[in-house]
């Protein structure tokens, strides 16, 4: 049976977002804790900006997901083309990409390498270098040294550029319909990629200039904004009751490997490499606790957290970026959620 969340742990979840709201952490935010069997908790707090006027964050409001992107769109339709053989993941990525003649030390790095940061790649990424190049992306990137040697961990979100890249030309749509076909299977009826109107129900984030308007409906990802918003590693734009759909959806699965996507999340939560004691990374995923917890971050201040053991999850969806980086002020926000899914 999965584990029901208790009033002391949805207590302490509220007050620690009330207390980043009060302390300008984040304009607003909301938390949805909930399992598999489709008990689910919402937790809000605050509004969604200025910009929005009064609106409060609700479990219906869109984020910006930001590096979400590589478990909610990339990670998930990597997993359905290697089911179909259309994928491997020990092949490199040059090989699931329209062709490139000659030397290509960038493209030699494999579709697991991509999906575990161990790749080699550079870690920068700096698109706008390439403007006005006559070669396309892929060959640009795929023609690039090594920044190191494939094997150590390093995020680099550049891998996941070129994982976008080889799920269209090998899927035969684009990125967006991919991914579109894929949410709207698990009943994710509001996630997309954006550009979005600047409406009430969308949190806008960053104001990158003193006194011009924030980013708002558009990508805060500069490399995916030159991508036209789609890429593989960042332009997604959620509501957390859609994260909470997913959450559940891939709970289900995981009790059911012979469901799509079971037993792919299966073989994604076992430890490739280690990011630093106590953490190692799947297939995409963070894993802690010995492997019984999975999660991810976005640079925005979004997070999804799973419990496949216990079939317990929980999304934090903020614009905390709204008040500049976000990373190191929703520590404790973020250690809270952890330590509520160990517990169970």
């Amino acid at each position: 049976m999965p584990r029901v969340f208790t009033l002391g742990d949805t207590t302490r979840l509220t007050e620690t977002l009330r207390q980043a709201v009060d302390e300008s952490v984040t304009p607003g935010g909301v938390i949805v804790c909930g399992t598999r069997g489709g008990e689910r908790h919402a937790i809000t707090a605050g509004t969604i900006g200025e910009e929005a006027g009064a609106a409060p964050a609700t479990e219906h409001t869109l984020y910006d997901i930001a590096s979400l992107t590589k478990v909610v769109a990339t990670w998930p339709l990597v997993g359905r083309l290697l089911d179909v053989g259309l994928l491997e993941l020990d092949a490199p990525v040059r090989d699931f990409l329209p062709a490139i003649s000659g030397e290509a030390p960038s493209g030699q790095a494999t579709i697991r390498q991509l999906l575990t940061h161990t790749s080699g790649l550079r870690a920068a990424t700096r698109l706008d270098h390439y403007r006005g190049a006559e070669a396309p992306l892929h060959e640009l990137l795929c023609r690039e040294p090594l920044e190191h040697e494939p094997g150590t961990h390093r995020y680099i979100n550049r891998g996941y550029i070129l994982l976008g890249l080889a799920l269209a030309h090998m899927g035969g749509l684009p990125l967006e319909a991919l991914a579109g076909d894929l949410w709207d299977r698990i009943g994710m009826t509001s996630t997309c990629y954006g550009p979005l109107a600047r409406r009430p129900d969308v949190a806008p984030t960053e104001q990158r200039i003193p006194c011009a308007p924030r980013v708002w409906g558009s990508v805060h990802d500069d490399n995916a904004a030159l991508l036209g918003g789609i890429a593989g590693h960042a332009g997604v734009f959620a509501t957390p009751l859609d994260l909470a759909r997913y959450a559940e959806h891939l709970l289900t699965a995981y009790s059911d490997d012979q469901s799509e996507p079971g037993e792919w999340l299966h073989a994604s939560l076992v430890g490739q490499v280690t990011i630093e004691p106590g953490l190692r990374r799947g297939l995409s995923w963070i894993l802690a606790d010995d492997g019984r917890l999975a999660y991810h971050h976005g640079w925005t201040g979004t997070s999804l957290y799973l419990a496949p053991h216990t079939g317990s999850y929980l999304v934090i969806c903020t614009n905390a970026v709204y008040y500049g980086h976000a990373r190191g002020r929703l520590v404790p926000l973020r250690d809270l959620a952890l330590k509520t899914l160990a517990a169970t």
